[in-house]
């Protein structure tokens, strides 16, 4: 099915057309392909106050430089198609496929360019002519791969190599995501950053649609140890990469905090499908606990713990308000559950204006919040002025929280694919296909219901703990009903269900309006968008659990196909 025809609009390049036109089609896909590498060589526009100064001609920016990349990628996946037609059998790529599909996200990349060069500068007019020569390309060079007959999907997925070459891959790959992170980060200007985003989804696409990505994901099921051993070694790299700055690494923290508050509501509304609308206030009880036992001059409680003590005091109590909130509420379901814990949500905001002193007793201060809450310092080693390590290296403070939160993430992470892959993790998800039949199989579905929100609460008031020292400060204000949409829309959009996912999603959520400060009227409406399109193309999240994958592509017989090939597999390799 087209893009027009999915979003309701008359087909406009039939078979008939394609017929006539794939004879001089691939001519007219070079040409935009070539004007697509010459234009960066223009200046696009008139002000260097633009992106990262796309205003002198003869000298590409980093930007211009990547849509340069699009263009040779449809000159040489065209002439390759050209020249090496696909055969029956063949396990070479798809180069038709990628051609196509990098030049339908050149015509995406470079149209945002426009539009961001036209926010940034005040108009269209700030438009230098090699802009619109490079769009121009683009349209001419989409038109020329859409008269192009479509290529049966390539088997590169299928290609055989040795280990060596399969390790060599994965540490590629890893590299690569590890540099578009890093750069992505050092990006100041919003526009590019967004612009920088959208290429690297371009380039994942034309992976995609080549059939690389297939066989990265062969190679991945294979050699899971590589590849988590890369991630964990990238993950610990990268305050190193930073310098001495704190800006990155503070973004860095609150998404790993998010993230893992992610993973214990994906818990709840992934596995088990119980929709939970006031999830904040589980994060907020184990912040309120760890800032109240904290040594801040306002903190309420006499009563000072070492702090893994006080984690585990914040998770149970966020547990508890977990049982409390859940024990009289799961007999409901649906839109009623979700009223209910929306409700919990904003009163547990409310209880916290509350305990001032004046309203009930003096806990948190009201809406002044407690403040002044002191670096962590754990065994002496003062998170806010340490030491140096070793003699020699001074990590920078929010570095320290970093390596803390990584730990705990990882500590997280394990949890969560142990319950998902057990009895437990099962008896969740049948509640969720139908509580009805699961209860009839004897699963016992309140009792899984029950553990699945106290589960979930516990993790969110382990971050909670963290984020107190972290943030120096809490208030009532940072647990608005806003952030709960925002980390269910991190699971959505992520993938419910998955824990990669969740953590793809909820770094997305959290790095873009850090990013998007030149933007602050427009981050929600850009939100909005995002979902809006997510849920039209793509439903079931970013990196989907292949089985709810499914679930949204139920007349996709090609996709059941391989889901049943993906499951015979490991079950054949088992046997023998």
């Amino acid at each position: 099915m087209s893009f027009l025809t999915r979003l309701g609009l008359p087909q406009l390049i039939t078979p008939e057309r394609i017929r006539r036109s794939e004879p001089f089609a691939w001519i007219i896909a070079l040409i935009g392909g070539a004007l697509i590498v010459i234009a960066p060589f223009l200046p696009w526009a008139y002000d260097d106050a633009a992106l990262d100064d796309m205003s002198v001609a003869f000298y590409p920016s980093v930007l211009q430089f990547l849509a340069m990349a699009l263009g040779l990628v449809i000159v040489a996946g065209t002439l390759l198609d050209r020249l090496l037609p696909p055969k029956r059998l063949s396990l070479a790529p798809g180069w038709r496929r990628g051609a196509r599909a990098a030049a339908s996200g050149a015509l995406v990349y470079l149209a945002l360019i426009m539009i961001t060069i036209a926010l940034e500068l005040g108009g269209l007019i700030n438009i230098e002519p090699g802009g619109w020569l490079a769009l121009a390309g683009a349209l001419i060079a989409f038109a020329g791969t859409r008269l192009i007959a479509p290529a049966p999907e390539p088997l590169f997925g299928q290609f055989d190599a040795s280990a060596v070459v399969e390790i060599v891959a994965v540490a590629v790959l890893m590299g690569a995501a590890f540099f578009a992170v890093v750069f992505a980060l050092d990006f100041d200007d919003g526009g590019g950053f967004v612009c920088f985003v959208a290429f690297v989804g371009v380039a994942a696409a034309v992976l995609f649609r080549a059939g690389v990505m297939s066989w990265y994901s062969g190679i991945a099921a294979r050699r899971r140890p590589v590849l988590v051993t890369a991630a964990i070694l990238a993950a610990i790299l990268f305050p190193f990469t930073q310098g001495s700055s704190d800006a990155n690494l503070s973004i860095a923290t609150q998404v790993i905090i998010f993230a893992m508050t992610a993973l214990g509501l994906n818990i709840v509304v992934g596995l088990a499908g119980l929709l939970d609308l006031g999830y904040i206030a589980f994060l907020g009880s184990g912040a309120y606990v760890a800032a109240m036992l904290s040594e801040s001059a306002f903190a309420t409680i006499d009563f000072h713990p070492p702090f893994p003590l006080v984690m585990l005091i914040s998770g149970c109590v966020s547990a508890t308000l977990g049982l409390i909130i859940g024990s009289p509420t799961l007999r409901v379901s649906g839109d009623y559950l979700a009223i209910v814990t929306l409700a919990f949500g904003e009163i547990f905001r409310i209880a916290m204006l509350n305990l001032d002193g004046t309203s009930g007793p003096d806990l948190t201060h009201g809406p002044n919040g407690i403040p002044a809450i002191p670096d962590l310092d754990p065994l002496g080693y003062d998170f806010g002025n340490p030491p140096p390590l070793f003699g020699v290296l001074v990590l920078p403070r929010f570095a320290n929280y970093y390596f803390l939160l990584l730990l705990i993430l990882l500590f997280v992470v394990l949890i969560v694919i142990r319950l998902n892959n057990s009895r437990i993790g099962r008896g969740w998800i049948a509640i969720r296909e139908d509580e009805k039949a699961a209860e009839a199989m004897g699963v016992n579905t309140f009792g899984l219901k029950l553990f699945a929100f106290a589960g979930g609460a516990f993790l969110a008031g382990l971050a909670g703990s963290v984020k107190a020292h972290h943030d120096i400060s809490i208030n009532p204000g940072q647990y608005m009903f806003l952030e709960s949409a925002f980390l269910l829309s991190a699971v959505v959009l992520g993938g419910m269900g998955t824990v990669v996912g969740v953590l793809v999603g909820a770094t997305l959520l959290k790095l873009a309006p850090e990013k998007l400060r030149d933007f602050a009227e427009l981050r929600l409406l850009l939100f909005g968008v995002l979902l809006v399109v997510m849920m039209r193309f793509r439903p079931e999240g970013l990196v989907p659990n292949r089985q709810r994958q499914l679930e949204f592509h139920e007349d996709d017989e090609e996709l059941a196909e391989k889901l049943d090939e993906a499951e015979t597999v490991p079950a054949e390799g088992a046997r023998s």
